[in-house]
């Protein structure tokens, strides 16, 4: 395979990577994780010196943004919307990873192509 055919295959890859970037949803960036906590009312369940019960499971969405950390509640029934933008968002992440990777390999076939080129 000589330089220009690879640069060519490498240029449809990142064609093909630019379409899934096109076809993706809505995402949001951060880590969802669950709390549970502790009231301060007396003879509450999660006070029980034999069987605490913490109250939750509380979600909660953290994410740096502009270098700005934010942290917010997330009610039940928000989940699945919630966690589907996560994973949008990571599969946004990965694919301009790849595409990032691609576009320097490429750089580095033209930069090796000129270089023969000129060296002939």
């Amino acid at each position: 395979m000589n330089a220009t055919s690879a640069i060519q295959a490498l240029e449809e890859r990142i064609q093909r990577i630019k379409a899934e970037l096109a076809s993706l949803g809505d995402l949001r960036p951060g880590s969802l994780s669950q709390q549970y906590n502790v009231c301060g009312k007396a003879g509450c369940r999660c006070k029980d010196p034999q069987n605490p019960q913490r109250h939750g499971p509380y979600y909660q969405l953290s994410w740096v943004h502009r270098g700005q950390s934010t942290t917010q509640f997330i009610r039940r029934p928000f989940l699945p919307q919630v966690r589907t933008e996560l994973a949008t968002y990571n599969k946004f992440r990965k694919l301009t990873d790849q595409w990032v990777n691609l576009s320097l390999r490429i750089a580095q076939a033209k930069l090796l192509a000129a270089r023969k080129a000129r060296a002939k």
